[in-house]
């Protein structure tokens, strides 16, 4: 360890390479639950590329693992050290270079702070979409490395498709540039969409150009209550099927909705078995909503209330926003990420609901309804052993559940530790196989992330 921490300072400035064990201590695991986490040798704050590959090549000479770090929002375990490793946190890595009105693009290095980019993006009348629920704090590169998404998703689309290029540290200390800041390209194999959710395992990204869109009107919203999982996932496949496009659509189960009723006194009424909330930003909102509006009461919908203007609005999704809070209150939680064909929502949501019963515990649904990603939250008391037994085992029902309806294990949180033997699952032996050669290509000591996703 003496000689790695010698190695790292003589590239980096001072304060920059940190071992004080309570220090380090703070580095060891991000947001997930149930992910074993190790103790790191050292934790490196590097300001440049430069610095970052000083890291990389230390790191390869001296067969050291390096676990990349972002502001540690995820909720997978990606980011949890392995003992003796580096981690290289990206934290200070955090300008935005350059944002160009003129082709809609932002160059920014991985520490910058998603809301920050928004609303540096808003002065010039232009708009970054994605917007993970923890936008206030999360990185670009965090967001870049897990695939993040958010509420706008089911109109604007995920991170990947905002990533035009990429400026990534390989194992070995090169830099390798991917992509383009054209609005078109297609030249050679897409590296930066590989790179995108490769949680830090294929390289470390140090600069990242991205797509812009222009800035939407405020959205307005409704709030339709329903007596069923099935009637409200009705009204949602009913609205994508008459063609409309929301801004937002999320579903909350009944357990989530008593939740947020006790949290936020929001006086909904004990029958509300579902609630569902839309959002349209488009020049034909009004109409847009009133459809809406129209579809859900056709769908069996007890009550629909749309909002008259933006603050109206406001206040009707305020009920989203109290979801995860609501829930944390009941004990501790642990947050799944499986995404189902829409058609099969319903169905997701009342399996979820049996999963619950037949083990004894509380589980509330969160959903970004509009493109089927479900959020099942767990919750339990972890000093209890057995309740945080059967937490595990729901859990594991669930993705297989979702598995088993046509879904992924993970629509925005990533694989890292959590869902690495489910991703062998979903992918199957050849997937698995061609996804470890890749690796090897990238990384053939291993030494990026090791133990994450494959």
């Amino acid at each position: 360890m003496g000689e790695l921490v010698e190695r790292l300072e003589l590239g980096l400035p001072d304060g920059s390479v940190v071992v004080d064990p309570d220090v380090t201590a703070a580095y060891r695991r991000d947001m997930a639950g149930f992910c074993e986490a190790g103790e790191p040798a050292v934790v490196v704050f590097p300001e440049t590329v430069e610095q970052v590959q000083h890291v990389l090549r230390t790191a390869t000479e001296l067969r050291v693992p390096v676990v990349p770090q972002g502001a540690r929002t995820g909720l997978s375990g990606a980011a949890n050290a392995v003992d003796g490793c580096v981690v290289l946190s990206m934290v200070r890595m955090n300008r935005i270079l350059e944002l160009d009105p003129v082709n809609r693009i932002a160059v920014v290095e991985p520490g910058v702070v998603n809301a920050e980019l928004s609303r540096a993006a808003a002065e010039s009348g232009l708009a970054y979409p994605p917007d993970p629920s923890s936008w206030e704090s999360c990185t670009i590169g965090g967001n870049i490395g897990t695939g993040a998404g958010g509420l706008c998703c089911v109109k604007y689309g995920v991170t990947a498709e905002y990533v035009l290029g990429l400026d990534v540290v390989l194992a070995d200390g090169r830099l390798l540039s991917t992509g383009r800041r054209t609005a078109k390209g297609v030249a050679g194999y897409d590296l930066t969409r590989l790179l995108v959710g490769s949680e830090g395992t294929l390289g470390v990204v140090v600069r990242a150009v991205l797509a812009l869109r222009p800035a939407p009107a405020p959205q307005l919203a409704l709030a339709a209550e329903f007596p069923s999982a099935d009637t409200a996932g009705a009204a949602v496949c009913e609205v994508m099927a008459q063609g409309l496009t929301p801004s937002l659509m999320e579903l909350m189960d009944a357990t989530t909705v008593r939740a947020v009723n006790e949290l936020g006194r929001m006086g909904l009424p004990e029958s509300t078995r579902a609630l569902l909330l839309v959002a349209f930003d488009g020049p034909d909102q009004v109409a847009e909503l009133e459809r809406t509006a129209g579809i859900c009461r056709a769908a069996g919908a007890t009550e629909v209330v749309p909002a008259e203007d933006r603050a109206e609005s406001e206040l009707l999704l305020e009920a989203r926003r109290l979801a995860l809070p609501a829930l944390d209150r009941l004990g501790t939680t642990m947050i799944d990420d499986v995404a189902v064909p829409r058609s099969r929502l319903a169905v997701m949501l009342n399996g979820v609901e049996a999963i619950a019963e037949r083990h004894g515990l509380t589980i509330g649904v969160v959903s970004h309804a509009g493109d089927g990603n479900t959020h099942p939250i767990v919750i339990f008391d972890a000093s209890d052993e057995d309740q945080a037994a059967r937490a595990q085992r729901s859990f594991d029902e669930i993705m297989a559940l979702g598995l088993e309806l046509g879904g992924t294990i993970t629509g925005e949180h990533g694989v890292g530790l959590l869902k690495r033997d489910w991703l062998a699952r979903e992918l199957g032996p050849v997937g698995l196989e061609l996804q470890r050669q890749l690796k090897a290509v990238f990384d053939p000591l291993g030494i990026l992330n090791p133990g994450k996703m494959v």
